[in-house]
């Protein structure tokens, strides 16, 4: 329950504090955005008519040496030209990483341009979307392939172990709110599976490389026909096809999620070659994610996004495990 009033109104108060750095004014108006894995504000400074997003990092998620690498990804594939981000903003020192004192400890800061849009929705014809999304997924890989990363680089590895394994950097899915012992059972014989699946899979070069890893539709922004992708901060190391799980994050039971794999492999492939065995590891890999996402549900259980999900999440995620099973087991 780390974002309770009383630490956001702190963090509020250090952000204000460290505005001037960006050149905006202290009693800038200042809204929360969102609280996910970290607290993102906006700061307007209506006299020149300037938006910047604030990113406050989680305490103890990432490094400073693993932010910064976030943001010389993002500085490549915009200059690049092979995806629509928002452009990291130094301060007046010329820094991209900034952070403020909270007691004992600091927080990270990271400033991104404002980027207009909303996110696609049911109503904006979403595999239309998806479609799109395939080719962006299918561009990034490709830079990810090719991109030779700077001394120092640094960033998570999200293979099993990390994801839902022996060291899972979202917590244990075990953990799932409102778990019992026969949906624990389920779920332990599909964490198997899904071992044996993902190590027969293998994480060679051509299928396990540097990924978004979340590229939902909380961090997509349609503005007429462009479509902007924000949020690289879960960025890593996992396999390529994984960026397509992590884009249904929480669509998993919708009956469109059939029609949403359908267009971002038409579009992947419009791009670039996707082999038969990727394809077929896509529902594999959505399993995987639907386990992960139980377990971040219930360590980040302050969070709107935990709490619109709850315990009827983790009983998807039985009924969802049960198919894997009759599917692949």
């Amino acid at each position: 329950m780390l974002y309770q009033d009383a630490f956001l109104q702190r963090l509020e108060a250090g952000l204000r504090e460290t505005l001037p750095e960006w050149n905006l004014p202290a009693d800038a108006p200042l809204r929360l955005l969102t609280i996910s894995e970290n607290a993102t504000f906006l700061a307007e400074d209506t006299g020149r008519d300037c938006k910047i997003v604030f990113r406050v990092h989680r305490p103890d998620y990432h490094t400073e040496q693993e932010i910064l690498s976030e943001l010389a990804w993002v500085q490549s594939l915009r200059e690049d030209g092979v995806i629509e981000t928002p452009r990291g903003i130094p301060t007046r020192g010329g820094e991209l990483l900034h952070a403020f004192p909270d007691g004992d400890t600091r927080r990270h800061v990271v400033a991104f341009e404002f980027m207009s849009g909303k996110e696609p929705d049911a109503t904006d014809d979403l595999p239309k979307w998806y479609g799109r999304l395939g080719g962006i997924n299918a561009r990034l890989h490709r830079h990810s392939r090719a991109w030779r990363r700077p001394e120092g680089f640094e960033r998570k590895l999200w293979n099993f172990d990390t994801i839902i394994g022996a060291t899972p950097h979202w917590g244990d899915w075990r953990a799932g709110l409102g778990l019992d012992a026969e949906g624990k059972a389920i779920l332990e014989r599909t964490a198997t599976l899904l071992r044996r699946q993902t190590d027969a899979f293998g994480t060679g070069p051509d299928r396990f490389g540097l990924v978004h890893c979340d590229m939902r539709p909380a961090n997509l922004l349609v503005d007429g026909e462009r479509l902007g992708v924000i949020d690289f901060d879960d960025c890593g190391l996992s396999w390529f096809p994984y960026d397509f799980a992590a884009s249904v994050s929480f669509l998993e039971e919708e009956p469109i999620l059939e029609e949403l794999m359908a267009a971002w492999v038409e579009g992947y492939r419009a791009a670039a070659p996707l082999s038969a065995e990727e394809e077929a590891m896509l529902p594999v890999f959505v399993m995987l994610r639907r386990m992960q996402l139980t377990a971040w549900i219930a360590s980040h259980a302050e969070t709107p996004t935990a709490q619109a999900m709850g315990t009827p999440y983790t009983e998807g995620t039985v009924a969802h495990a049960e198919r894997h099973l009759s599917r692949y087991g």
